[in-house]
């Protein structure tokens, strides 16, 4: 049976892949994509996200949400992502088109207004779900579990202390993290061991024109990227999250209380995970450790040859 999920975004290099590994899988039904603030301006995040759905043709809502974090200024990953956030990548202008209803709006109508639930896949900062949480109080019935791309145990990536997603709206992710809902955080310890070496990214399928060469193309670009920076190849952050939730045992979780920073001089944006667990407080977070990185690129180059069938 497929799960039902709604993928919050915002495209973006990794993103782009992510949703091309989505929706190639037959473990998923894809209600909706929304889009955020985050690897670029909310105006261009939502371009992007109906440009790749209209690429990828298929017929699923996108909606954008908040355009900036709900209480700080936009701090956007540009300088990874390029001008458009698409990378080298130039997309065909969308066919689907663009929604007067809100992200938030829209998790509340696929949900809770028709007594359903679905699985939230968030690849960016946590504003909209944030901004969904506080107008409808209801909706964590509506919401049967978070898989996100963000945080960390320890160390960050945009500051020593605080990976990107979470610091760009630490304020959401404090309310999200805080909301009861059941919650799987695939953050740096999992994703810095999701690497794609060049010899495998060439491996994959690349037909032009497919979903296929378009992951690839985003792949090829993040790898040039990564490997200025000591990685030994390209990191794969927000398709590690989709690979969590098609293929669960890919990742290696424990349960650990999880707050995040919000007033730190220098660690704002943090997720403080008690791993020594010495606030003695349940665990809210499903935190990953570690990926079956073989079983990864697996994964992706079975969803990616899908494309080509």
């Amino acid at each position: 049976m497929k799960r039902p999920v709604i993928i919050d975004c915002d495209p973006g290099t990794d993103d782009t892949i992510a949703l091309v590994m989505a929706f190639a899988a037959e473990e998923l039904d894809i209600k909706a994509v929304t889009t955020v603030a985050g690897n670029q301006t909310a105006d261009k995040t939502a371009v992007n996200g109906r440009k790749i759905v209209s690429y990828l043709n298929k017929d699923v809502p996108v909606a954008q949400g908040a355009d900036k974090p709900i209480m700080r200024p936009l701090v956007t990953a540009a300088h990874v992502h390029g001008e458009s956030g698409m990378g080298p990548v130039v997309l065909p202008e969308a066919s689907i088109p663009e929604l007067e209803i809100k992200a938030w709006d829209l998790f509340y109508k696929l949900t809770v207004d028709k007594g359903e639930k679905v699985h939230l896949i968030t690849l960016g900062p946590l504003s909209n779900v944030a901004m969904a949480l506080m107008k409808y109080p209801s909706l964590q019935e509506g919401i049967e579990g978070i898989t996100m791309m963000a945080g960390s145990s320890g160390y960050g990536n945009d500051t020593p202390a605080a990976e990107y997603n979470i610091y760009a709206d630490p304020e959401a992710a404090r309310i999200v993290f805080d909301s009861g809902i059941p919650i799987t955080m695939v953050g740096l310890d999992c994703t810095h061991k999701a690497l794609l070496t060049k010899e495998e990214i060439d491996s994959m399928a690349s037909t032009p024109g497919t979903g296929a060469k378009l992951a690839q193309d985003m792949m090829n670009h993040i790898y040039g990227f990564a490997t200025r920076f000591g990685f030994d190849g390209a990191v794969m952050h927000d398709p590690s999250a989709v690979a969590a939730v098609i293929q669960p045992e890919l990742i290696k979780t424990e349960p650990y209380h999880v707050v995040v920073e919000t007033k730190g001089k220098y660690t704002t944006g943090k997720t403080v995970v008690d791993v020594m667990r010495v606030t003695k407080k349940e665990p809210n977070v499903n935190v990953a450790l570690d990926i079956d990185r073989e079983g990864f690129v697996h994964l992706v180059k079975r969803l990616l040859k899908s494309y080509e069938s």
